[in-house]
Formats: structure tokens, sequence, C-alpha cells
């Protein structure tokens, strides 16, 4: 018994703990790309320069916090900086919309258009993030780095293996929780949240109901920036920030969003989680979880590893591969908000 108990409490630590936590960080990301995909209709790359941009303001704004002594121990400072972030985000994506996007959505362009214009605006807030903050990496956590040690767990069960929990995971496990509440309760029971899913569903006859498109796109893009920023922070405060991996990102966030279903919200979060815990299932070392389970006399030469921690990015690419051979639609099939 005491064996099954350690084992569990190693995949806990490093599996089940780990994939809760960046499948929140990457189910955030996919609402984002969804939402610009189920209302705007085409697939936005710039979403991951966007998450570095809203995670970037919110940086300098803690730092600033921080200088004047601000402190919400045991939480992190950059908590009530994101507001500040948001703010600027917003800000930046309603200009960007304005004068890039606008003249062609009033030209009717193609969705291979906004595609190509949002690589665009991704190469560009690329460099600019660059410009302003640089391309190395930035810690800004100042907070309670551990709610519970492995050794305090150890010494709590006398247990071999212990069981950490960081701050950082949950913090972005109860934020993605309550975004995505508010979410669906926004969506579903306000007048602005119907119209989205109205201009989504049928955007002729939203028009012909009285809708104003311009705000419904303005609304999708505060949303989408908010989204943006508060995920990007999230993994920012969880892994640290590097401007270059926010890029990386975009494929398990599409590969998310897609698996789902693209332009559903529900199968969003639910791609975020299946591409989250592949990655780690598929690349996790079983050998100390066999040892536990196996006969005491057992004796192993390898790690028990399915995939090198290497071919993590790659497992993503193969699930949206298979998904799209097998079912295209997602999981939750429809493109629906």
């Amino acid at each position: 018994m005491i064996d099954i108990l350690n084992a569990l409490t190693l995949l806990g630590n490093f599996l089940i703990i780990p994939g809760l936590t960046y499948g929140s960080q990457l189910a955030l990301g996919a609402l984002g790309v969804t939402l610009v995909y189920g209302v705007l209709r085409f697939s936005n790359f710039a979403h991951g320069e966007t998450m570095a941009f809203g995670a970037m303001i919110t940086i300098l704004a803690t730092w600033g916090l921080q200088s004047m002594g601000v402190s919400i121990k045991p939480l992190p400072t950059a908590l009530i900086a994101i507001p500040v972030g948001i703010a600027v985000t917003v800000l930046l994506i309603l200009v960007i919309d304005k004068f890039v996007y606008r003249y062609h959505r009033e030209r009717k362009a193609s969705p291979v258009t906004f595609l190509i214009i949002s690589i665009g605006v991704m190469f560009f807030l690329g460099g600019l993030i660059r410009f302003i903050i640089g391309p190395g990496d930035q810690i800004f956590f100042d907070g309670t780095r551990f709610i519970l040690k492995a050794r305090e767990f150890r010494e709590m069960t006398g247990l071999s293996e212990g069981l950490s929990l960081k701050m950082t995971q949950t913090v972005t496990i109860v934020t993605a929780l309550i975004i995505v509440i508010a979410m669906f309760w926004f969506l579903n029971h306000t007048r602005t949240g119907k119209s989205m899913r109205a201009y989504s569903d049928n955007e002729d006859l939203a028009l012909l109901s009285g809708i104003d498109p311009n705000r419904v796109v303005m609304v999708t893009w505060i949303i989408v920036a908010a989204l943006a920023t508060v995920g990007g922070t999230l993994y920012g405060l969880d892994k640290s920030f590097k401007p270059f991996v926010y890029m990386q990102l975009l494929l398990p966030i599409f590969a998310s969003a897609i698996v789902g279903g693209v332009g559903n919200p529900l199968g969003a979060i639910a791609g975020g989680y299946v591409i989250a815990f592949s990655e780690l299932i598929l690349t996790f070392a079983y050998k100390k979880v066999v040892l536990y389970l196996g006969p005491d006399n057992l004796e192993l030469d390898s790690l028990v590893q399915l995939l090198g921690t290497n071919y993590k990015i790659a497992v993503s690419f193969i699930i949206l591969v298979i998904v799209l051979i097998i079912k295209p639609t997602g999981l939750f099939s429809g493109k629906t908000i």
C-alpha cells in the first residue's frame, strides 16, 4: 500500500499538478484564439506575441510597484499589476485593429489575407517587445514560492516521495477557473455576450437584428487582450518570462483550439488540458513509478520513457495531425461561441 501511495505521489508531483497548471495556461491562450476565429473568422497568429506583450507590461508595472515597496505576499505582486497590463494591451490591440484589420474587414478580405496580416503583426509585436525589455529571461515573481514543500509532505505522511505545490501553480489553476466561469457567464447571460454569439453564428442575420458589428469586434478584442495578458503573465510567473518562448507556444495553443473544435470555447478549454497532459504523459520518465508498483527484485536500466523531453513540442503537432485526419471538427464539433 505504501508503494502505491508513493507512486501516486510521484505522479501527482510531476504529472498531475504540472499538467493542470500547463493545461490552464494553454486553455486561456486557446480561448483567445477561438474567440478571434469564432467572431472575426480568421486564425490570429499574433496571439502568442500578444500574450508576451501583455506579460511584458505587467512585468514593468510589477517592477514599478516593487520599487515603491508594494507587496501582497504571500501572493505575487504581479496579480495587482495585471490590470495595467490588460489596459495597455487592450489599447494596443484596438489601435492595431483600427489601422490594420478594419481596412480589410470593411473590404470583406479573405481569411487567408487576415492570417497573413496577423503574421506581420506577430513580427511587429515581437520586435517591439525585444526592443523594450530585451530578449533575455526576466524574473518578476516575489511571493511565497511554495504552499506545500516536498519535505513537509514527507514529514506529515511518512512517505518516501514528497508532494510540493508552488504558489504559481495554485494561482494559475484558480485564476483560470475563475476566468472560465466568468467567460461562460458573460457569453450566456449578458446582452453583449449573446450579441457576440449571434454575430458568430450568422453575421447577416445578426446585422438585420440590429447588432452593431463594430461594438462586437471591439468587445471581442478587449476580451482577447485580457485573456492574452492573464495567460501570458501566469505562464511567465510559472516558468519565467522570455519573449521567444511565447512564439513557440503558438503550436500547442493552436493545437488546443483545433483539438477541442475551433470556435468553441468549451472545446478550447478541454483541448488545452488534452495537449498539456499528452505532452507530459508521453515524455514522463516512469522508472520510479514502475519500481514502486513492480516486484521487489525488479531492476530497470532505462527511464521507461515513451519520448524524450526534447520531443515535447512534437507531441502537439502529432496530436494535431491525428485529430485533423480522424475528426477535423475537433472533440466538440461545430464553429460556435
